[in-house]
């Protein structure tokens, strides 16, 4: 019997192998996982983890956080409020279809000041650092709550904080006597005068549009506030794919007077709420103690509804 051409054996031999791979990985190990998600226990977590009200409707996933705002961004303050989420596309926090992190890290700390003339919310090329994000955050949330807002490294400004830095000269470079201060994050026309009067002798001055700092030791100033603010770290930082449900313990408990006046109902009701969807360390000993606002919010809705 003659034998087949070289290239046509290695070319059958190509699909048979084709075929078999194809029947283990597109077959039966999809149908092998799908049997497995099936096992009682693990059939909500393959199917979202999803959250449903009383009425049977889904709500959410445990999973996934969610923005307790009204439409003009706003706190609703008969809800636990989240923690700031970076995921933010065309339908506002919390998009799952942009889940990502900011990528900002603790050295991000110098803001690229926006055009007199548009602002903020005009100038595209304009970015607020981390650490003046997390300072407006902590003031707001500070105001919202009735507690002290101040941070360390932070201008004490109320709503309009920001990073407490400045670009300090020196007559030689990085040493040397101090020839200039400027305040980084406080431009002209925005502030009366700069957070610190003078440093090492040397009058602050605000910072101009288009200046040039480049030569600038950006020198963060901690200030007077205290180590340990009352405001907790995950309340002003996103997490790393800015769609954490949880937040701390700590956090939620300082929410509890406001949301305890706003339904009518007493302090001690709301922590034991809180207690209640509280989850420890996994295992015991990894991560953190965290509440997951979603279901919080849920259970507070079923247990105390808005009158």
């Amino acid at each position: 019997m003659a034998r087949l051409p070289r290239w046509v054996a290695q070319h059958l031999a190509a699909l048979r192998a084709l075929l078999v791979l194809t029947l283990i990985t597109g077959v039966l190990y999809p149908l092998a996982i799908l049997a497995v998600a099936q096992i009682p226990g693990l059939d909500d977590r393959a199917e979202g983890s999803l959250i449903y009200d009383e009425a049977g409707n889904v709500v959410g996933s445990s999973l996934l956080g969610q923005s307790f705002t009204d439409a003009d961004g706003n706190a609703l303050l008969e809800y636990f409020q989240s923690r700031p989420s970076m995921a933010v596309g065309e339908t506002g926090d919390y998009d799952p279809l942009v889940t990502g992190a900011s990528n900002l890290g603790p050295e991000d700390v110098v803001d690229a000041l926006p055009d007199p003339d548009l602002g903020w919310d005009g100038d595209a090329n304009a970015a607020k650092s981390l650490l003046t994000q997390v300072c407006e955050r902590s003031f707001a949330i500070g105001a919202r709550e009735g507690v002290d807002g101040s941070r360390p490294y932070c201008t004490d400004s109320g709503a309009s904080a920001v990073g407490a830095v400045l670009g300090v000269f020196y007559s030689e470079g990085t040493t040397g006597e101090v020839t200039r201060v400027v305040s980084l994050n406080e431009e002209c026309g925005t502030v009366e005068a700069p957070f610190l009067a003078e440093y090492e002798g040397v009058q602050v001055e605000c910072a101009e549009y288009g200046g040039d700092y480049a030569a600038a030791i950006i020198t963060p100033v901690e200030g007077d506030a205290s180590d340990h603010p009352a405001v907790p770290a995950d309340a002003v930082t996103a997490s790393g794919s800015g769609l954490d449900p949880h937040i701390s313990p700590e956090y939620a408990r300082l929410q509890t007077a406001r949301i305890a006046a706003e339904r009518g109902v007493s302090e001690a009701d709301i922590e034991a709420l809180v207690e209640e969807h509280t989850t420890g360390r996994f295992l015991g000993f990894m991560g953190d103690p965290a509440v997951n606002v979603v279901e919080l919010n849920l259970a507070l809705d079923e247990a105390y509804p808005v009158s």
